[in-house]
């Protein structure tokens, strides 16, 4: 074939596609297993965090054993299936289906005999999903603790949801009001609240308006169809608005 003819050059350019293509599929394919393994890692370990158990992503496994003393997945009536593992639920394919078709994941933490309900989120920021976890101590109230990420919130605003001042002040917050009532926890423009841990409600990030909006409609849809389970398996009773 004549190097210098167009069918030639259509030819070359055809067969180097093929091969860089093949490449590329070959390294994705190789890579899965070491991505796989990477998310499971920074799953055990953000949850951990939510009780202030703060390891590398590399070795999440271990204290996540140690610590994590029950994995259960809820239907919607706060009853236990035995048929889903609640650390293989996807939130993001949850929450396409409707509530009563949705599994709840809930892992029991034990921290020096102090136990503790650990709650996974997701929800929509300002561009794209947010999502986290929280820890709720046994009283079913207060908060442990809390963390979050997002998929593109904007740098400097939404994306201050990742940042420990942030995630620290729902440290000690309620999600029950004084009466009883579930509330969940209130992202506030504004917030004059200071320190109270009483009043249901953190201080918003500047700027943020929208990405705090969905932080609070995140926390509070999510623990919302964990009330069934807390009413019946514990000595707290929870009653929803």
């Amino acid at each position: 074939m004549d190097r210098n003819s167009n069918a030639y050059t259509f030819l070359f350019v055809i067969l180097l596609i093929a091969i860089v293509a093949s490449a590329l599929a070959l390294t994705a394919t190789s890579l899965q297993p070491a991505q796989a393994e990477n998310v499971t890692n920074e799953k055990m370990q953000n949850i951990l965090g939510t009780v202030g158990i703060e390891v590398a992503r590399d070795s999440a496994q271990i204290p996540f054993d140690k610590y994590i003393v029950e994995r259960i997945a809820l239907d919607s009536k706060g009853q236990e299936r035995s048929d889903v593992d609640a650390f293989s639920v996807d939130l993001k394919k949850e929450l396409k289906k409707d509530v009563e078709e949705q599994s709840f994941p809930l892992y029991v933490a034990d921290i020096d005999g102090a136990k503790y309900y650990i709650v996974p989120l997701r929800g929509k920021g300002l561009w794209d999903a947010i999502w986290g976890y929280v820890a709720l101590k046994d009283d079913v109230n207060t908060i442990k603790g809390a963390v979050f990420d997002h998929k593109g919130e904007t740098p400097g605003l939404g994306a201050e949801i990742t940042q420990m001042w942030f995630k620290k002040s729902f440290d000690d917050e309620k999600i029950l009001d004084s009466s009883g009532n579930f509330v969940g926890v209130d992202v506030q423009k504004g917030y004059q609240g200071g320190d109270n841990k009483a009043d249901n409600a953190v201080d918003a990030i500047s700027g943020a308006t929208i990405t705090g909006d969905g932080v609070t409609k995140m926390i509070t849809e999510r623990l919302q169809n964990y009330l069934p389970y807390f009413q019946n398996n514990t000595n707290v009773k929870v009653a929803s608005n």
